[in-house]
């Protein structure tokens, strides 16, 4: 009987814990969507001075071959963390549409696994996939830290305001966007759900 009284003990406490850890991944499956459509622009004024611009970076494709990012002068740029196993891994067409109705506009894909492990691939797979499946042109950059421990250079200067003047918002999911001036100028962050056609992103633009 104590041996009964025992299991059906551990049983309750186990389907107990089980509930609790179901409800802690509803919780953050529900808490994404509020921030989808995060956005966040630099104010008219920025108390701090900008340390360095854009275009003293120089990183490395996809294809192992390093870009100097001076080239981009004088053009606008969009930096997003992208996934190939993400909800919102179809935004690559979206994306490849955007590319070649404005070719004039840089847009520079980093691959990231940061964010619910969904981009686990090598540098050649995530290239195989995303010309496979989305005919991506445009510049894919090779996988790097875009959060946390390890973060790339790039994207601490994207989140840090002592390094781009006013920005400390990290990336909350995949294929959140930076949108950099002709300048070199950090100007706004876009969560993963805004688009290329979203109006937001289609104002900050022109």
């Amino acid at each position: 009987m104590k041996k009964l009284l025992i299991l059906l003990t551990l049983l309750i406490l186990t389907i107990m814990l089980l509930n609790v850890m179901k409800i802690g991944s509803i919780l953050t499956a529900l808490a994404i969507p509020f921030t989808q459509k995060t956005i966040v622009e630099r104010p008219a004024e920025t108390a701090t001075a900008v340390s360095q611009n854009i275009y003293g970076f120089k990183m490395k494709g996809i294809d192992g071959k390093e870009i100097d990012f001076s080239q981009f002068k004088g053009k606008k740029v969009v930096i997003l963390n992208t996934a190939s196993k993400c909800g919102f891994t179809p935004q690559y067409a979206d994306w490849e549409a955007f590319h070649k109705s404005h070719p004039e506009i840089v847009i520079l894909g980093f691959p990231a696994n940061e964010f619910g492990g969904q981009e686990p691939g090598s540098n050649a797979e995530i290239s195989d996939f995303c010309l496979k499946n989305y005919g991506v042109s445009f510049q894919m950059m090779e996988k790097v830290v875009v959060k946390g421990e390890g973060k790339s250079n790039l994207y601490k200067w994207l989140s840090d305001k002592n390094q781009n003047g006013w920005n400390e918002k990290e990336p909350t999911w995949n294929f959140c966007k930076y949108l950099i001036n002709e300048k070199g100028e950090l100007t706004h962050f876009f969560a993963s759900g805004v688009k290329p056609t979203s109006p937001e992103f289609v104002k900050a633009i022109q």
